[in-house]
């Protein structure tokens, strides 16, 4: 199943997610159309609060930044990770730029700082327990879902004049007047 993807204004995605257990109803088919949502929607990255759902989950799959010749080729075209109850232990390394968007924020993107280093623990789909350490793309990448479970959107990340010029675009995707090629839920459309 396909879910809508829940657009910026809506409180899910400023509330913090709650834990789950292993015993969570209907777990196994709520990742497989996670994993559905995202690429129906051309993403990398998924989280459950941007389908509504107040939860640990994210997703990651960054095959399609894997381009052959590019040095993270090996780690990119093979990095599919389901991510549950994670927790940042550590980030660290000098702060780096890249320009990111957000399913949830259609038709933006911007220069967000981020460190290239990330430990994180986490449950896989299994419940079985990780505590890995990821660097490059796939950090970026992980920080920026993890950010989605901690309520936190990557225009919060932005200074306070980028944040103020880009209102009204933030306005007007929490009103629907975009146009994106998967479907979206607006709050107050």
């Amino acid at each position: 199943m396909i879910y809508p993807i829940v657009a910026y204004g809506d409180p899910v995605l400023k509330k913090k997610a709650s834990p789950i257990d292993k015993d969570f109803e209907g777990l196994s088919q709520l990742i497989e159309d996670m994993y559905e949502t995202m690429e129906n929607a051309h993403g990398v990255g998924l989280a459950a609060p941007q389908i509504g759902k107040a939860i640990r989950i994210f997703i990651v799959d960054a095959s399609p930044f894997a381009e052959e010749g590019e040095p993270d080729y090996e780690v990119l075209k093979d990095f599919k990770k389901t991510f549950i109850n994670a927790q940042i232990i550590e980030e660290v390394g000098e702060p780096w730029a890249f320009n990111e968007g957000c399913l949830s924020i259609p038709e933006i993107r911007e220069d967000v700082f981020r460190k290239p280093k990330v430990t994180i623990r986490y449950f896989d789909e299994n419940f079985n327990e990780f505590n890995e350490t990821f660097e490059g793309l796939p950090a970026r990448i992980i920080q920026h879902e993890y950010d989605h479970i901690e309520g936190i959107l990557f225009t919060d990340r932005l200074s306070t004049l980028r944040k103020r010029l880009l209102k009204g675009k933030l306005s007007n995707i929490s009103k629907g007047k975009i146009v994106a090629d998967y479907r979206m839920r607006f709050p107050l459309k």
